[in-house]
Formats: C-alpha cells, structure tokens, sequence
C-alpha cells in the first residue's frame, strides 16, 4: 500500500511534499553500526525516479520565492482531455536551523480552481520522531484526513498511520510500517492495513526486502494483495535504468515496466522514456533555458494498443 494519501498533480518529481530520503547509500557507512533504513514509502523511490512522468496538454509553472521559509506557485493547465484549471500552491519551510532536516516543508497548501484543497503539515517532535498531518476536500466535501507518526531508530524505521477516522460510522484504516537493516546492504520489513467499517473488516499484511550494492538497490514487496518488485541500476552519472513488476490479486493483472534516465549536464538536457507491457511509450526532455530561469519540457505518451496519442509541452518558470 506504501502511503495511503500522496499529494498529485504537483509540479517536479516528488509525490509528497515532505523531504525525500536521499539516495541510499548503506555502503558509504565505515564506522561499524547499522545505517537507518529510511522510510517504507521510500523503497522503490530510486526506481520510480526514472520514469517519466506522464504530460498531457499545455502547461505553464510559476515558481516565486518570497523568503528563505515561504514559497508559492501558480499552475496553468489547458487539457483536452480533462477540465482546464489553475492549482495555487504554497508551503512554509522550517526555520529552525537546529533541525535534522533544516529544508523540510513545515506547512503545505495547494487549492485548484474548482474549490479542492490539499493541506499537508510535518513536525519534529524530535530528531528520532516526526509527526504529519494530511487533509483533503472535494470541493466543499472532506474525502481525506490522516495522521502519521514515525520513529527513525539507528539502525530501523517504524511507523503507523490513522485514516479517515469515522466514530459515527464506525470505520477507520489504519497502517503499520516497520523496517530493519539487517546488514549494510540488506533490509527487511513489513506492512500492515487493518481497515474496518460497517460491513466489513479486515487486514492485509505485507512482507518487503531490499538489497543494495555498489551502483544498484533490488526491492521485493510481497502479500495477500500481490506483488511489487523493482530493480534500479546507475550505470554511470549520465545514464539510469529502472525495472518495475507488479501483480494484483485483486484486478488479476500484471504489468512489467522499463524506464530509463539520460543526463546531458553540458547541454542541461534531462531525458526520460519508459517501455511496460500494456504497449505504453512515452518519453519526457526537460530543457533548462540558461540563462534564463526556466525549465522547457516537453513530452509525448503512445497506447498502441487503444490506439492513443497524448502529447504535452510545459514551462516551469522559477
């Protein structure tokens, strides 16, 4: 399950406003003691990253930061396939220079142009405990509320999420998370969603494992609800390659993903492209504009099999 809410629809490469964990690197560690293994959304994160992210229409970003703490964003969108809107975005970072992570976001907000609203909060209560906050509205209705606390120990992470609490309808979700290093490379854990209303209840439990060596992080989920299995490997600093598996014995499918990264630094070229088994193609070029501050990217995504074309340009400005 990984997160049970991700904010979408932002500009860059993140799906949740909160830091990400850097890139593993359980081998750069010399000093004897177990590393942290950093957070269970975070294990397929290095494969997932080498995807292009799929653009459709015509897209114009404005970035503006107003201090050290507080930036803002502005998010036109003309779509043929969807409503055009406009997304008004916002977050105050952390200003406590004796953090852990001085950079991390410490209020987010984000409201589009029919009402919605994403609101995101993370606090440190401690270096080892942080706590977060998510709420979303449809329009004038709340579809989402959820509370997460997570422990970061030496050498494990456990954590446990509270979603869409309901006393009056007798329902809520909630997620256990827990990981272990076991050795420098290897990491092992687990996944627990225990969900209950009215009508029903039920868990489902789900057992993950990565393995990491010099240049290359192999990952496994594996439960009831299916299967997740991901290989990322950088070949050198310009070229990064990614394998997805997944299986669901809910919808009864299956689907193999290839993607690729190519960084040209000297011309400030970013490409991504992706092959999977549903004859889905599709690649992404971003473009830095030096010297001006903007970022031109453009893309393009073929279904051969429905016989569908969607075909993107965008300019992040900022």
């Amino acid at each position: 399950m990984g997160s049970v809410l991700a904010l979408s629809n932002r500009p860059g490469r993140q799906n949740s406003p909160f830091p990400q964990d850097r890139p593993f690197s359980r081998w750069d560690r010399r000093d004897g003691r177990l590393p942290n293994p950093g957070s269970f959304d975070g294990l397929h994160r290095n494969c997932k990253d080498v995807f292009p992210q799929q653009i459709e229409g015509v897209k114009l970003v404005i970035n503006k930061t107003l201090s050290s703490f507080f930036k803002v964003s502005h998010t036109f969108h003309l779509s043929a396939v969807a409503p055009s809107s406009y997304r008004f975005h916002a977050e105050h970072l952390q200003s406590d220079t004796d953090s852990k992570e001085t950079d991390s976001p410490m209020l987010i907000g984000e409201m589009d142009s029919s009402g919605s609203l994403n609101a995101h909060s993370l606090f440190h209560l401690s270096e080892k405990i942080r706590a977060k906050a998510v709420f979303q509205t449809q329009q004038a209705q709340f579809v989402t509320w959820q509370f997460e606390t997570e422990y970061r120990g030496s050498d494990f992470t456990a954590a446990i999420t509270l979603a869409n609490p309901d006393i009056l309808r007798e329902s809520v979700i909630m997620v256990a998370h827990f990981l272990q290093s076991v050795s420098p490379q290897l990491v092992l854990g687990g996944e627990l969603v225990y969900h209950r209303g009215r009508a029903e209840e039920g868990g489902i439990l789900t057992l993950a494992g990565q393995y990491s060596g010099p240049n290359w992080v192999a990952t496994l989920n594996a439960g009831k609800g299916g299967a997740h299995a991901s290989y990322y490997h950088r070949a050198n600093k310009q070229i990064q390659v990614g394998v997805e598996f997944e299986a669901s014995t809910r919808t009864q499918e299956t689907t193999f993903s290839f993607g690729y990264q190519m960084e040209l630094p000297e011309a400030k070229m970013v490409f991504r492209g992706m092959l999977d088994s549903r004859c889905i193609i599709g690649g992404v070029l971003e473009k830095r504009l030096y010297p001006l501050p903007a970022t031109l990217i453009m893309g393009a995504f073929v279904n051969h099999r429905a016989d569908k074309l969607q075909v993107g340009l965008g300019v992040s400005v900022g």
